[in-house]
């Protein structure tokens, strides 16, 4: 499959019996950014081993500490 390749994101979302719009995808690679926004989910970029603004271009929600990510969630409105 070509990129983005959503299927996996949608297909878990389906098993858990969430609508993709109530997801929320951490991810920190470019790939993984394009295909977790491409199966209409909130993305989040971990940036620490990663170029943020790439991350950012492609629509993630950006972070760099993972202590962070507790907050992050339940800011979430999915």
């Amino acid at each position: 499959q070509g990129k983005p390749f959503p299927e996996l994101y949608l297909y878990a979302a389906e098993k858990m019996g969430v609508l993709p719009e109530e997801c929320a995808v951490i991810e920190d690679s470019i790939s993984g950014v394009r295909d977790g926004i491409a199966a209409g989910m909130t993305v989040f970029g971990y940036t620490e081993r990663s170029d943020e603004l790439l991350l950012k271009k492609e629509g993630a929600v950006i972070f760099d500490n993972m202590l962070d990510l507790p907050d992050l969630l339940k800011a979430f409105k999915g």
